[in-house]
Formats: C-alpha cells, sequence, structure tokens
C-alpha cells in the first residue's frame, strides 16, 4: 500500500479552517501584503508576502498589494516600483494594488468621529513628555492635562492642525482609551501627526498624517480583509487594532493573525539599517549584491525557485527563531546545480606552454553544457599552445596526495589532452612565471586514446586558452555581517521600545544604535581578474553559470564590451548540511 502523504498545513492556515467552518466571513478568505514604500524588499518580506499570497490562494481567495505610505519623509515612488518588480519575479500575482494615502480622506472622516464621540483628544504635550505620562511595563500612565479637552475644543484645535496652523510636533491627535492599560500601546497612543513634508503621491495635500496604527486596520476593513496577517511584533499591537476596527464600527472585522518574522545569520533585517548600509557607502546600493535584498540577490544570482524553495523549508512558525544563511545557499546551490550551464575560467592564472603543439595552432575542443543532461548540447573552447590553468593546480614540490600539476607529474585537461609537466620557470620573487608540459596527442577527450590513465591518478583540470579567452572581472562575495558579536534586536522588540509615536513602521522603532557597522565584513567583498573561454562572451546580463571547480557565477549589470563582470553567486560545495 502506497504510503499517505500528509497535506501540508500550518497554524495559521488551521485558524482559518475554523473560521470558514463557524462560518465567519460567508466563506470569504481575502489578505493583504502591505509593505511600507520607504526601502527596497528583502528576504525577510518574502516570508510575510509569501504567507499572504500562499494563504489566499490556499482557499481559492485573493491577496491585495497595499503600499503604507503614512511615512511620507521616507518614501518614494523608485521603492513602489521596486516592489512590485520583486513580487512578480518571485512569480506572485496580487489581485489589486491599493495606497493607504488614497484612504486618507476617509482615515480623516474616522478621526472626526472619533472627536465627536469625545474617544479622541488634541494632546499639547511634546513627545518626551508623552513618554513620560505613559509610564512603565510595571506603573500604570497618568492622564494628560490636556485629556479632557470638549470635542468642541478637540476639533478646533484638529481643523488648525490640518490647515497648518501649529508647528510640527507641537500638537498631536491621541485616542482616549486607557492609561492605566498593562498594554502600553492602549495608554492613549497618537493616531495624527503634524508633519510639513510633501507625499510621494499626495503632494502638499496633507500636513497631518495618520499614525500607521490608526490607518493599518482601517485600511484593512475598507479592503475587505478577513485575515491581516503580520509578523509577531505586532502581536502587542493586536488589541490597539482590534480597538480601532470595533470603534469605527466596521461590520466585517479583520482577523490579526502572527508568525514568527525571519532572522538570517549573516546579514540584517532591518529597513532603517540596510538603508544606513547604503546611505553610508557601506555598499553600492540596495541591489548590491551583499545585501538581502531581492533586488540585491537577483543581481548576484539567486534564483526565484531557490528563494521560494528557502521560504517553503523554513515554514511558518510561532516563535522567533534565527535562520543559517547557508541554507539559503544550499537552496541555490541546488537549483543551479540543475539549469546554471558549464563554463571553464580561470581566477589566478598562470601560463602553461605545451611545448609539442605549433604556435599558431587552433583545435576546437567540446565541451558539454552540463554533465548529467545531454539535451543542453554542448560547446567548443579552442585549445592553443599556450593556456592558463589556475595558479593552486601546479604545485613545485608536489607531495604523492597532490593530484594536481607538478614536475614530472600528468594531470588531464578538460575536453582535451593529458599533459605532462617537464619543467617551469620562476620570476625575480621566486613564484612560477611560466610551466612547460608536452601533451599526449593520442590521448585526446572522446577518442580511443582517451581511456588512457593518468599517471598518479592526476586530476582533471579547467583551463582556457591564452590567446583566445575573454578578460572578465570577478566580484568573490562573502557574508556582509559577521556573527561573532552580533546585536540582540533582530529579534521582536520589547514592547515598551515598540510603543513609541515617532514612526508608523514598527520594524523602524527597533533601538537606533549602530553597534551593527562594527560587524560589517571588510572582506565580503574581493575582486580579481582572469580569463574565461570565449563562449562566455555570448553571455547576458543575469545569465548564471558554473565555472568548473569554482563556483556558480552570474553576469552582472556593470559589464562592458571591453570587461565583463561575474558575481559570485556561491561556492560549489559546503560543509553544512540542512536538516531533513
Amino acid at each position: 500500500m502506497a504510503e499517505e502523504v500528509k497535506e501540508k498545513s500550518n497554524f495559521i492556515w488551521e485558524a482559518i479552517k475554523a473560521d470558514l467552518a463557524a462560518g465567519k466571513n460567508d466563506g470569504r478568505v481575502q489578505t493583504r501584503f502591505p509593505p511600507e514604500p520607504n526601502g527596497y524588499l528583502h528576504i525577510g518580506h518574502v516570508k510575510a508576502l509569501a504567507v499572504d499570497f500562499t494563504t489566499a490562494e490556499k482557499f481559492g481567495g485573493i491577496c491585495n498589494l497595499r503600499f503604507d505610505d503614512t511615512n511620507p519623509t521616507k518614501e518614494k515612488e523608485e521603492f513602489v516600483e521596486a516592489i512590485k518588480d520583486d513580487i512578480h519575479w518571485l512569480g506572485f500575482e496580487y489581485a489589486g494594488v491599493y495606497y493607504a494615502s488614497e484612504q486618507y480622506d476617509q482615515i480623516y472622516e474616522f478621526a472626526l468621529d472619533l472627536i465627536r464621540r469625545g474617544l479622541a483628544y488634541v494632546d499639547d504635550l511634546s513627545k518626551e513628555e508623552i513618554r513620560a505620562y505613559r509610564g512603565t511595563l510595571t506603573q500604570p500612565g497618568k492622564n494628560s492635562p490636556y485629556r479632557d479637552r470638549t470635542p468642541e475644543e478637540n476639533m478646533d484645535l484638529f481643523l488648525r492642525m490640518k490647515n497648518g496652523e501649529f508647528p510640527e510636533g507641537s500638537r498631536v491627535l491621541r485616542a482616549k482609551i486607557d492609561m492605566a492599560s498593562p498594554n502600553i500601546n492602549l495608554r492613549d497612543p497618537t493616531i495624527y501627526r503634524i508633519k510639513y513634508c510633501t507625499h510621494h503621491r499626495t503632494g502638499d495635500k496633507w500636513c497631518i498624517y495618520p499614525m500607521y496604527d490608526f490607518a493599518h486596520p482601517i485600511g484593512d476593513a475598507l479592503e475587505g480583509v478577513t485575515h491581516s496577517l503580520c509578523s509577531l511584533e505586532y502581536e502587542i499591537h493586536r488589541p490597539l487594532y482590534d480597538w480601532v476596527v470595533n470603534v469605527c464600527n466596521f461590520e466585517q472585522k479583520p482577523r490579526q493573525i502572527e508568525f514568527a518574522r525571519l532572522n538570517l545569520t549573516g546579514t540584517v533585517m532591518s529597513k532603517r539599517k540596510l538603508r544606513k548600509l547604503v546611505e553610508e557607502g557601506h555598499v553600492a546600493g540596495w541591489d548590491d549584491p551583499r545585501m538581502p535584498t531581492l533586488a540585491g540577490m537577483r543581481r548576484r544570482g539567486y534564483t526565484k525557485a531557490a528563494v521560494r524553495d528557502f521560504i517553503d523549508r523554513i515554514g511558518v512558525s510561532k516563535a522567533d527563531s534565527t535562520v543559517d544563511h547557508r541554507l539559503l545557499e544550499h537552496c541555490v546551490r541546488n537549483d543551479l546545480n540543475e539549469v546554471a550551464p558549464r563554463a571553464m575560467a580561470v581566477l589566478n592564472p598562470v601560463k602553461v606552454v605545451l611545448t609539442n603543439i605549433p604556435e599558431d595552432a587552433v583545435e576546437l575542443c567540446e565541451i558539454e553544457n552540463h554533465p548529467k543532461k545531454p539535451e543542453m548540447g554542448t560547446h567548443t573552447v579552442p585549445l592553443t599552445r599556450e593556456i592558463y590553468i589556475e595558479r593552486e593546480d601546479f604545485m613545485v614540490e608536489g607531495t604523492k596526495k597532490f593530484q594536481r600539476l607538478k614536475p614530472d607529474g600528468e594531470v588531464r585537461l578538460k575536453g582535451a589532452y593529458i599533459i605532462a609537466c617537464t619543467g617551469y620557470d620562476l620570476d625575480e620573487n621566486g613564484e612560477v612565471s611560466c610551466i612547460y608540459c608536452t601533451a599526449d596527442l593520442a590521448t585526446k577527450s572522446g577518442c580511443e586514446g582517451a581511456d588512457r590513465k593518468v599517471k598518479g591518478n592526476g586530476k582533471t583540470l579547467h583551463w582556457v586558452s591564452a590567446t583566445q579567452n575573454m578578460p572578465f572581472e570577478a566580484r568573490l562575495y562573502d557574508v556582509l555581517i559577521l556573527d561573532g558579536d552580533k546585536p540582540s534586536e533582530e529579534s521582536a522588540p520589547a514592547p515598551d521600545v515598540m510603543a513609541t509615536d515617532e514612526s508608523d513602521d514598527a520594524e523602524e522603532t527597533v533601538d537606533s544604535g549602530d553597534d551593527f557597522l562594527r560587524q560589517v565584513n571588510p572582506d565580503s567583498l574581493k575582486v580579481v581578474h582572469g580569463y574565461g573561454e570565449p563562449w562566455l562572451a555570448e553571455a547576458k546580463v543575469g545569465d548564471s553559470f558554473q565555472f568548473m571547480r569554482t563556483a556558480y557565477f552570474c553576469k552582472d549589470k556593470d559589464s562592458t564590451d571591453e570587461m565583463a563582470v561575474f558575481n559570485r553567486v556561491v561556492i560549489l560545495k559546503d560543509s553544512y548540511k540542512p536538516e531533513a
């Protein structure tokens, strides 16, 4: 009897199944992916958007893309378009595109209604005073001296705030909830503040902007979202989310469900910190191949199949954890091993002269594009009297265990002949400058003599013609952040840290210290120059290859007609073994 395959599920899907069984939402499932357009999407966002989109797909529902653009000081249309591109690249399709800014008029009307009902008031306390009045996790807050203003007075002040009569930071609109609540987020949170800033979509129409915790639940309810899926740091905000939905009298009430965010070794997952890396020049931009952004990963050569495989492997859980970045590399390596054609390239060349081959001879050697996929075809590589091999493939005093080229030793050239070393030259620094070999011309790959065994079990070496090749720049990338002294702030912020009024984005309220800059790896990028076989000149930007015996590489957009640039995607092998 065939073994029964258990249907894949998670706690979010089980909760939705229970809602459907109870007849909620008329059997409808609608989610949304709500990024703030203040940066490029990173791998942590991929987990969130995968949860949103796959959940809707699972239950035959829809998922919208909504830009929560309530903080105009950091938002740009550039980020909007980049986010759309990334989602499409991953293969997800949204049902519609929404913006919080499109709902500003409705959100404003809800604020006016709260004022009329005595559920919101204008507060003149400064940001520091509000924080002091709020209390702590163990001590209740105390009421603002402006909390008992009449609805009429609050309405007048709020309209004057809207009309630009007060300085930025001088007044805010706060919800009137409970200053003694054990949940600090319910201690009269700010729901509107003054900002004199041009919005990337609404221009200068507004000088007051709703806070994320007020605009977000209203946006969900207005759009008909049934299940608001978000990362774990928003769990402490759920009572405020529910309060807003209830007090605004929405008939259809979205249900917020939280899941663990993705933390990854070797990088940071804070847009504020990624922005700092970009703005201070620690990286070359949001799409720098060392960045955990999708734009950076795509440029480096990571495939969408590998990224989605990685997200599928880590699953959905309720507890925060940190994932080894080598799991992501493992997924990339697995995919590229199947799809990347093979090519020969030498990164640290030393010249080899095949003394028994004429100086003007050019012989074409056939190389398979993939050793296990004959359907991918072959290509030819020119063999000439002078070739390059990797410097590490030759040793003057080679030991018995050294199976590469050495004096009086033999190796096979990939797709060509067995060669034997007869001598070498040293330069003024004692470094090998040239190696002399003879080729056994009866041993060409594919011919009758190819069956001869190499003496001493010498390896098969990759090589490139010294006169017919393609010079290139290789960018060798490593982890961006060293983990030996990694800050602990990548986990969910503590509730008292999150209860601030300075920012809309909970991610942005994390401790703003710059200690993480001490962990920036000074060796995260090394640049070398080498030579590749001429076939590589046909590669387009974004094409990936396995450079034999070296690593996987992807052609970069910085390539020119004079100099191709290839990014190292991942090395060929790693000791890391993922859990089954």
